[in-house]
């Protein structure tokens, strides 16, 4: 199994246990659902015929993400002008990180990039913003967003902000 962890917080962001495809050569976007968690539960992974998710619903369990609850993502907020601050100095320390590993890939990463930071900015409303379990305003903040079925949630992270870590 491999985990995907930011380069730069080392939080656990994903791993391969979910549905994980490239996006050009410079994000992934990992296929995420909807599961109800009680406290002191494990799921393990059933799909709950409607009546039992509504009677879950009512006796105190919670519907969550299932890859915010499985790495502990935490919500945060930007407007258009604070993210385009905020991705600017994170680029700057994936390819500065990239420089010092892989210096053949930054013109690849800074083409792709630019590709995608346009293609997220013309949809940022239609985006949700998390971060790692640490809270670090320098780490990877990852995309979540919906399917053309409007019902479907996905998360987009930036593959050069990711190192994997096989277990």
């Amino acid at each position: 199994m491999l985990l995907y962890n930011d380069i730069i917080t080392d939080d656990e962001m994903c791993s391969d246990a979910f549905d994980v495809k490239e996006v050009g050569d410079v994000a992934y976007e990992v296929d995420c659902a909807l599961i109800i968690v009680k406290e002191g539960e494990v799921d393990i992974g059933g799909n709950p015929s409607a009546e039992e998710e509504a009677e879950a619903l009512e006796a105190g369990a919670s519907q969550v993400n299932n890859v915010v609850h499985s790495f502990r993502l935490q919500s945060t907020a930007f407007d258009k002008k604070s993210y385009l601050t905020y991705l600017k100095g994170y680029m700057k320390a994936v390819k500065t990180k990239l420089q010092e590993t892989n210096p053949e890939r930054v013109p690849a990463f800074e083409k792709g990039a630019q590709e995608l930071a346009k293609k997220i900015v013309a949809n940022f409303k239609d985006y949700e913003f998390y971060v790692g379990e640490s809270m670090n305003p320098e780490g990877m903040v990852a995309l979540l967003n919906y399917r053309e079925d409007g019902v479907t949630p996905y998360f987009t992270f930036w593959r050069d902000g990711l190192r994997e870590v096989k277990i």
